[in-house]
C-alpha cells in the first residue's frame, strides 16, 4: 500500500478486487488444477506489483481486467456473494465486539443500592397523595425514559376491594414481560407491561391491602439503575488500590450467589487490620479514613455526630427494612478487628447501612477481581461519564 491508495479511487478498487480474489484462491487452492492456480496467481501478482510501483492507470486497468478474466475462467463462483460478504463483515464485527467486551470494556448494570450515593441501582418514588406530582405527557415520558431512565407507572382501581393475588412477572416475548394482579371486587385482572425488578414491592402490592374505586393503586416514578463499563484491562498491569470501585466474580466465594458479579469499593489490602469505629469511619491499621483519603471524598462528606441515615460513612450495622439494625462483626473494640489475609482483599458498599459486603462474608482472593469501574454510560445524570469517584 502506498500514498496513491489514499488519494486514488482506482487504486482502492483494484486493491479490493485483488484481495477478494486472493481470498477465494486460498479457499479453493486444494481443488484447483496447477495450471488454473498458476494462471490466477500470475495475474494477481502482476496487478499487485503495478499497484506497489504506482503504474499508470491504463496499465492497472489492463491488469485488473486480466485478473478478473482469469478468476472468472478458473475459480468457482460462490452463490449469493453479496450475502456472504455481509455475513463475513457481521461476524468480524461480532468477534471484535465480543473481544472488547471480554478483555477491555464490559457493560454492567448496578443491581442494588449498596453503592449509593456513588452508583445507583433501581430507585423509585411513590407519588400517591402528592397532588403536585403530575405524570408528564407521552413525548416527555419517552424522552425521559430514553435519556434519564425515568419511567412512570399508574393504575387506578376500577372498584372497591382489596388486593387478592399478585402473579410473578411473565415472559410474553423476548424482552417483553408483563405482570398481573387482581382485586377482590373486580373479576378483570390488572396488567403491568415491562415491570421493573421487584415491582410488586415498590408498588406496595400486598395481598389484603384495601383500595377504593377511583383511588390510585400505585403511582410510581421509577429510575433505572446505572449502566457502566468495566475496565477489564487495567489490572493486568497494576494491583487493585484502596478506594477503587472493583467488580469481582462470586464464583467460589461462600455465602454469595454463585457465578455472578458484585461491585463494591476496595477497603482492605493484604495484611491490613480493618475495623469500623463508632464515628462511622473505617480504621486501617489504627488510622482513620476520612474525606482527605483518595476516593473517599464522597463517602466521608457528612458532618456532625453519627445518625441513623443512609449514605453516612461506613456504619457498623446493617439497616434491615423489616428487622431494623442488624449488628455486623466490625465493632470499635480491638477484639473485633478483621485482619485481611495475604493475597486477599476486603470490600464494602458505600451505603453500608444497606450493603451485604465483606463485613458479613469476609475477605476473598484478589484474583476474583475482574476489573475496575470505568464510566457510567447511561442514564444521563450527574454520574454520567467519569464523574464517579
Amino acid at each position: 500500500m502506498n500514498l496513491k491508495w489514499f488519494v486514488s479511487k482506482k487504486h482502492r478498487q483494484a486493491s479490493d478486487v485483488s484481495s477478494r480474489i486472493g481470498k477465494i484462491l486460498r479457499a479453493q487452492e486444494d481443488i484447483l488444477k496447477p495450471e488454473a492456480k498458476n494462471a490466477v496467481c500470475v495475474a494477481k501478482e502482476t496487478l499487485d506489483r503495478s499497484l506497489v510501483s504506482s503504474a499508470p492507470f491504463e496499465q492497472i486497468d489492463q491488469e485488473l481486467d486480466a485478473l478478473q478474466k482469469a478468476a472468472d475462467k478458473w475459480l468457482r463462483p460462490y452463490p449469493n456473494p453479496v450475502a456472504r460478504e455481509n455475513i463475513d463483515v457481521a461476524l468480524v464485527a461480532l468477534v471484535v465486539a465480543m473481544g472488547l467486551r471480554t478483555f477491555f470494556a464490559q457493560p454492567m448494570e448496578i443491581p442494588t443500592g449498596s453503592m449509593q450515593p456513588t452508583l445507583y441501582g433501581i430507585t423509585h418514588q411513590d407519588l400517591r397523595g402528592k397532588p403536585n406530582a403530575v405524570i408528564p405527557g407521552a413525548l416527555t415520558r419517552y424522552i425521559q425514559a430514553a435519556f434519564k431512565g425515568v419511567r412512570y407507572f399508574q393504575q387506578t382501581a376500577r372498584a372497591d376491594g382489596e388486593i387478592a393475588q399478585v402473579n410473578p412477572p411473565q415472559q410474553v416475548l423476548p424482552m417483553v414481560q408483563k405482570q398481573t394482579f387482581w382485586l377482590s371486587g373486580d373479576p378483570k385482572p390488572y396488567t403491568i407491561w415491562f415491570p421493573p425488578e421487584e415491582f410488586a414491592q415498590r408498588a406496595d402490592l400486598k395481598p389484603g391491602r384495601k383500595v377504593h374505586a377511583g383511588e390510585d393503586i400505585f403511582k410510581l416514578k421509577i429510575t433505572a439503575g446505572d449502566r457502566l463499563f468495566v475496565n477489564r484491562f487495567i489490572y493486568n498491569f497494576v494491583h487493585p488500590n484502596r478506594g477503587d470501585i472493583v467488580i469481582f466474580s462470586t464464583h467460589g466465594i461462600p455465602q454469595l450467589q454463585q457465578d455472578t458479579h458484585y461491585i463494591k469499593r476496595l477497603i482492605g489490602l493484604p495484611g491490613d487490620r480493618v475495623q469500623v469505629g463508632d464515628d462511622r469511619h473505617v480504621r486501617i491499621n489504627g488510622v482513620r479514613l476520612d474525606a482527605s483519603a483518595p476516593h473517599f471524598e464522597n463517602v466521608y462528606s457528612f458532618k456532625g455526630p453519627p445518625q441513623d441515615s443512609h449514605y453516612s460513612g461506613h456504619a457498623n450495622y446493617y439497616l434491615h427494612p423489616e428487622m431494623g439494625k442488624i449488628p455486623v462483626p466490625m465493632f470499635p473494640d480491638e477484639s473485633r478487628v478483621f485482619e485481611v489475609r495475604p493475597g486477599h482483599i476486603l470490600v464494602m458498599g458505600d451505603n453500608t447501612m444497606n450493603s451485604f459486603d465483606s463485613r458479613y462474608w469476609g475477605d476473598f482472593p484478589e484474583e476474583k477481581v475482574v476489573g475496575r469501574h470505568a464510566f457510567v454510560f447511561w442514564p444521563i445524570s450527574d454520574r454520567f461519564g467519569w464523574g464517579v469517584r
